[in-house]
């Protein structure tokens, strides 16, 4: 994913990411698909505000954890069958925006086994907060 540091209301921020984060999930419209997992790959960029996110004592608490992305996400999947890649990566958006520290995300899912001739067939969406004064 390319990042998104050179939009005007990003500048100021700093960028985590997640690359690749393999799970498994009861995902898919088909039959055949609801009655078992299917491996997908997550991709979430967090925008932080440097204000927000510049560590003045070297400690975990001053900045976003990556642990925070991860347990959300397995929260998530947790949560049982969902029909449509757009809807989880909504929802995984949605949550990440949750967090008072980020102040936009990108998240990408992809099923990497749907066809054996392309890498991978996904989604991806991008989300902002509005900036109030």
């Amino acid at each position: 994913m390319q990042s998104l540091l050179c939009h005007a209301s990003l500048m100021d921020c700093r960028r985590l990411f997640l690359r690749d984060y393999e799970v498994w999930v009861n995902i898919g419209v088909h039959d055949f698909e609801k009655r078992g997992e299917q491996r997908v790959l997550i991709n979430v960029e967090l925008y932080v505000p440097l204000a927000l996110s510049t560590p003045k004592d070297d400690e975990l608490d001053e900045v976003v954890d990556y642990d925070f992305i991860r347990r959300t996400i397995a929260l998530r999947i947790s949560k049982g069958h969902v029909h449509l890649q757009e809807t989880l990566c909504d929802e995984v958006l949605a949550l990440m925006l949750e967090h008072p520290r980020v102040r936009a995300a990108r998240v990408s899912t992809e099923k990497p086994d749907v066809y054996p001739d392309c890498a991978a067939v996904g989604v991806e969406v991008f989300g902002i907060k509005e900036i109030t004064p």
